[in-house]
C-alpha cells in the first residue's frame, strides 16, 4: 500500500526529508542528485570550511554542515507540504522546466546558499553566487543537457541570492529556501558560540528555541509550530522568521505559532498569522 505523504510528515514532524517516503511531487530526480552531492568531496569540504568565519572568527551561529543539513531537510519538507496543499510553483515552470526540477532547484540552493562564508560572513550571499556557479557547472552536466542546465543553474542562483538579502524572491522555490534558512533556529545551532562566550541576540534567542515542527495547517497548507523555553525566542520568530516569510511569497500559505511551554514567569503564547 502506498504511504500517505501526510503520514510521513506526522512521523517526523516535517523535520527530515526521507527519500524513501512517498511525496506530493516527483522525487526520483532530486533523490538522484542528492545522492550524487552527498558523495562529492569538494562540496563536503566547502560545507566544513564555510563555518570557520562565522563561528570560529565571529562567534556567530552555525553555518556549516549541520546548518546546511537542517535547511535542506526543512526546505524539502516545506515544499512537500505546500505541494500537498495544491500550491503551484513558478520557478521551473517559467523556464519551461519540469515539475521534477522544482525540488532540484530548492535542494541545490539550500545546499549551496552559504558557501560564500568561506570568503566572509558579511555580504556572503553575493560571494556565494560565483562559488555556487562553479559547483553547479560540475554537478548539472551529469543530469541535464545544455539548455536545461543553464535554466536550472539560473534558478538555483536566484534562490541563493534571495535567501538573506534585500533582493526580492521572484519564485516560490526561492521563497522556500529563504524561509527554510530561518527555520534553523533551535538551540543546538548556537551551542558553540554560546559556550565560547557569545551573547549576541541571535545566540541568546536561539538558546530559547527548543523545537520547530512543520505540519499541514487547518486553513493554510503549512503550520509552523515553534516551542520556546522563554520569551527570548520571540526575537527569532518576530525579527528573523517573520521578516523572511513576509518577503518570501509564502505569507498567505503559512501559519506560525510560537509557544512558551516551560515554567518561566513569562507565560507567553505567541500566535502570528501571516
Amino acid at each position: 500500500m502506498s504511504e500517505d505523504p501526510a503520514d510521513s510528515h506526522a512521523e517526523n514532524n516535517g523535520r527530515i526529508y526521507d527519500p524513501e517516503a512517498d511525496h506530493a511531487f516527483p522525487d526520483e530526480r532530486v533523490n538522484e542528485i542528492l545522492a550524487f552531492v552527498d558523495d562529492d568531496e569538494e562540496i563536503t569540504a566547502y560545507l566544513e570550511a564555510q563555518n570557520v568565519n562565522p563561528v570560529k572568527r565571529k562567534r556567530y551561529n552555525d553555518h556549516g554542515t549541520k546548518h546546511i543539513s537542517i535547511v535542506r531537510n526543512r526546505a524539502l519538507c516545506l515544499y512537500d507540504l505546500l505541494k500537498a496543499g495544491g500550491v503551484a510553483f513558478n520557478g521551473a515552470a517559467d523556464q519551461g522546466l519540469e515539475e521534477a526540477d522544482e525540488p532540484v532547484i530548492i535542494a541545490l540552493a539550500a545546499i549551496l546558499h552559504d558557501i560564500g562564508h568561506v570568503v566572509h560572513r558579511d555580504a556572503h550571499p553575493y560571494y556565494s553566487i560565483p562559488l555556487a556557479a562553479d559547483e553547479l557547472d560540475r554537478i548539472l552536466p551529469e543530469f541535464y543537457d545544455t539548455a536545461d542546465r543553464v535554466r536550472v543553474k539560473g534558478e538555483v542562483l536566484h534562490a541563493i541570492l534571495c535567501h538573506h538579502t534585500e533582493e526580492e524572491p521572484l519564485t516560490l522555490e526561492a521563497g522556500v529556501v529563504r524561509v527554510a534558512d530561518a527555520l534553523d533556529m533551535e538551540r543546538g545551532r548556537s551551542r558553540i558560540p554560546y559556550e565560547h562566550g557569545g551573547r549576541g541576540i541571535n545566540t541568546v534567542s536561539s538558546q530559547a528555541i527548543e523545537r520547530v515542527v512543520l505540519e499541514p495547517g487547518d486553513d493554510v497548507p503549512v503550520e509552523i509550530e515553534i516551542e520556546m523555553r522563554n520569551a527570548a525566542g520571540v526575537y527569532q520568530v518576530d525579527n528573523l522568521l517573520k521578516s523572511k516569510v513576509h518577503d518570501s511569497g509564502l505569507a498567505d500559505l503559512l501559519e506560525i505559532v510560537a509557544l512558551n511551554a516551560h515554567e518561566d514567569d513569562d507565560d507567553i503564547v505567541e500566535r502570528i498569522e501571516l
